[in-house]
């Protein structure tokens, strides 16, 4: 059974975020904003090319060719992506709770309810759940989910302001969406993976995926970064191929 570590700390970044709005009334200084997020993005960019440095073993040559290939898997992965339009679902889905957002009234009988439908959908349809959700549960590397746990724990904490207890709660299909696709790829992608040594190109894609979350986050650069999520389905598959 994997440690689902990623997702217990997802989950507790939530519970923590909510119960810190609750109690602090105030919102975080943009200067405190400021630092969490350079600190954030330094963490993200060295523990994504960590992975994926982790993941490239053998020679050089061998090296430079597994990397062309986690490559060649990134460009596949983004056309499939947009062929499939999971950025465009993933920018609806935003845009609707951001709507829910704008829209919530302080006496609305109705607003914890609310508050849970709409940041369960922020939360899970994060590109970083699915993503995190695949090294936790292929490697126990679990240091993505950890970037999205304070993520959600900020976010949490002005959310509870507008929804209440709504907004803690849905740290509840943050576990059931992640530990389901942590303990799918343990129990079922895993062994198959590594029978065939295939869990490395799956990696090496997930971290510079992780490093693009960091540009992210530093607002260097706009990444669709839902497009690129099949590319980790063709690293292997290329791997196989070109073995």
């Amino acid at each position: 059974m994997p440690s689902m570590i990623g997702v217990a700390l997802n989950v507790a970044g939530i519970l923590v975020g909510g119960l810190v709005g609750l109690m602090r009334p105030k919102p975080l200084s943009p200067a405190n904003e400021s630092r969490i997020k350079v600190a954030l993005g330094a963490f993200t960019v060295f523990y994504g090319l960590r992975l994926t440095w982790l993941s490239l073993n053998g020679s050089f040559p061998q090296m430079l060719k597994q990397l062309l290939i986690v490559v060649v898997a990134l460009m596949l992965g983004k056309m499939t992506g947009r062929l499939l339009r999971l950025q465009k679902m993933s920018n609806r889905l935003g845009q609707g709770a951001r709507e829910q957002i704008t829209a919530v009234k302080p006496a609305d009988a109705r607003k914890s309810s609310e508050g849970f439908k709409t940041c369960a959908v922020l939360f899970c349809a994060a590109p970083l759940a699915i993503l995190g959700s695949v090294q936790d549960g292929l490697s126990g590397y679990f240091y993505p989910l950890a970037v999205k746990a304070v993520i959600d724990g900020l976010a949490t904490m002005g959310f509870v302001r507008l929804f209440g207890w709504g907004a803690i709660l849905a740290a509840l299909p943050v576990l059931t969406f992640q530990g389901t696709i942590t303990l799918a790829c343990a129990q079922f992608l895993k062994p198959g993976l590594d029978a065939h040594g295939l869990v490395d190109p799956v990696n090496a894609a997930g971290g510079l995926l992780v490093f693009c979350v960091a540009l992210i986050i530093l607002e260097l650069k706009r990444i669709e970064l839902a497009d690129y999520l099949p590319s980790l389905a063709f690293a292997p598959l290329l791997a196989w191929v070109f073995r």
